[in-house]
Parts: C-alpha cells; sequence; structure tokens
C-alpha cells in the first residue's frame, strides 16, 4: 500500500490547520492565532464544552471582533478588513457586515429583490439620483453594490458623475480612465472596468478624467448600448449620478437605465427640490423604483 499521500495526525489542532473552512485554520491564516494556540483551545474545548471561539476568548486569545471576522469568512461573507487595498471606510457593508447601517441596506436589498430587480424581464440597470449634495448618493451605491455583490450576483457599479467622480476614491482604484473615455469611443470596456479586492462578484467603471461635455456624453446613445452590453455580463448595474439640481446630467443617466432609486437626506434635502426632481424624471419616462430616506 503507497502512503505518499497520507498525512499524519498529530493531534486535533493540525487537523484543524489543514482544512482552510474551519475556523482555526482561518485565523491562524490570518495571523491572529498560532498553530501552538490551536491545542490549548481545543483543549479547553472539549473539557468545557464550548465552541471553539468562546473557548478562544476564554483564554484571552482572540476579542469578538476576532471570531465575528473569521466567521464571516467561514461562511462565505466577503468583506474588508481595516486598511485592506486603502479602501474608504464608508464602505461599511465591507467593514462591518453587522453595523445597523448595513443591516438596513440589507433591508432595501431584499425591497429591491422582490419589487424590482429581474434580469430576465430586462429589469437590472438603477440609477441612483437624489437633487442636491451631501445626501448620500456615492455611499449608498457603494454599499449597497457590495451587499447584492455578498449575495453571489454578478454587480457593476459605473460612476456616472462626471463632473465630481467619488466612487474611485472610496474604493482606492484608478481613475485615469473610465466610463468617459468609453463613451467618446477612445476606449473598449474590458479596458476599464476594475475588480474589487475582497469582494469577488463586484465590478468598478470609474468614471475617469473629467471630461469638458459631461451632458453632452450622457445623452448619446452610446450609454444605452453601453448597458445593453453590459447586461450580458452582469446580474445587476447600479450608476452613480450627479445632483439633479445643478445639471440634467442625472436624468439622461436615469432614462437609459430606465429606472431609478431616490435619495433623500433626512434634516438636509428640501422636500420642493425633491418634487422637482419626480417631476422630471417622470417626464422622461423613468421608472422609479422606490425612495429612500438616509439618516447616516
Amino acid at each position: 500500500m503507497a502512503h505518499d499521500n497520507v498525512l499524519p495526525l498529530e493531534g486535533s489542532s493540525r487537523v484543524i490547520a489543514h482544512d482552510d473552512h474551519q475556523l482555526g485554520a482561518i485565523l491562524v491564516d490570518e495571523g491572529k492565532l498560532k498553530v501552538a494556540d490551536l491545542d490549548r483551545i481545543v483543549d479547553l474545548q472539549h473539557r468545557r464544552g464550548l465552541l471553539f471561539g468562546e473557548a478562544a476568548r476564554r483564554l484571552g486569545l482572540l476579542d469578538d471582533e476576532d471570531v465575528e471576522q473569521a466567521l464571516d469568512r467561514q461562511y462565505g461573507l466577503p468583506q474588508l478588513l481595516p486598511g485592506d487595498a486603502g479602501a474608504s471606510t464608508e464602505l461599511i457593508a465591507a467593514f462591518q457586515p453587522r453595523h445597523r447601517c448595513t443591516e438596513e441596506l440589507r433591508g432595501l436589498r431584499t425591497q429591491l429583490l422582490l419589487r424590482w430587480l429581474d434580469p430576465a424581464a430586462g429589469r437590472r440597470s438603477l440609477a441612483i439620483v437624489s437633487p442636491g449634495r451631501g445626501e448620500g448618493r456615492s455611499c449608498i451605491a457603494a454599499n449597497l453594490a457590495i451587499i447584492f455583490s455578498q449575495l453571489g450576483m454578478r454587480t457593476l457599479l459605473i460612476d456616472a458623475d462626471l463632473r465630481n467622480p467619488r466612487q474611485h476614491r472610496l474604493f482606492n482604484t484608478p481613475n485615469r480612465i473610465g466610463l468617459a473615455a468609453v463613451l467618446a469611443g477612445r476606449a473598449d470596456t474590458d479596458t476599464v472596468l476594475l475588480p474589487v479586492s475582497g469582494c469577488p462578484k463586484l465590478s468598478l467603471l470609474p468614471a475617469g478624467a473629467v471630461p469638458p461635455n459631461p451632458q453632452e456624453l450622457l445623452s448619446r446613445p452610446r450609454l444605452a448600448g453601453l448597458l445593453d452590453e453590459l447586461a450580458v455580463k452582469f446580474d445587476l448595474i447600479l450608476l452613480d449620478t450627479t445632483a439633479t439640481q445643478f445639471c440634467a446630467d442625472a436624468r439622461s443617466v436615469a432614462f437609459r437605465a430606465g429606472n431609478a432609486l431616490v435619495l433623500a437626506r433626512r434634516d438636509h434635502t428640501r422636500i420642493e427640490a425633491t418634487d422637482g426632481m419626480l417631476k422630471g424624471l417622470a417626464e422622461t419616462g423613468t421608472h422609479v423604483v422606490g425612495t429612500v430616506i438616509n439618516s447616516f
């Protein structure tokens, strides 16, 4: 009998360390535990009938956050750790999957899944719009993209704010070339799509260098053709936009997407500004899927 592929059993801790899906192996891989620590944890676990994480906490080897992050990884929840890729901590759905804001976003995701999203019927492109500055469009769009990708959906986030783009800063990605170049015919789509570190199902199409003619670029039929082209590759496409009070860019984007999610910030957004935006969207035939009040 050949023994070349047989691993020696040197204690339960080493068996755990060979399995990438076991909590101990994950924590050793992340540098939170040493292999020698596993013996102590497993011993206490067996003697007291504890879960692995609870035993590690009682020994002072881990804290609650260490265990929660390892559990997220064990159950396949993509997330970022502080300092990962230099991404902004505004990406709360990636850094803090148990935060109250993240749970609220999951609730919004559920509503969109139940009431709107249907790729088979062509309902997959959604513009995030709001009247003014400082209402959280970029932050909501980015975090919503993250939590949809955590479901395993192929998700694309497009920064269609060609005047003051933010998505490249949130995700710490290059912004030399992006949507503006694609719409101007100076770049191919495949060359500007960027994978997002820590979120394997999420891609980003940054805005690129700020062009002198954003309204003209966004009004061209090329944007509609681009969305049709990308619909073959992605289950959901979210588009960040410019504030509607200052230009017509967002209306053009929402019209091409066909659907819009309206955002207002509590104690900030004026009712008349929102009413005016809704009337403008209705004039273009854009379907408003819902309104979100941002309290964060």
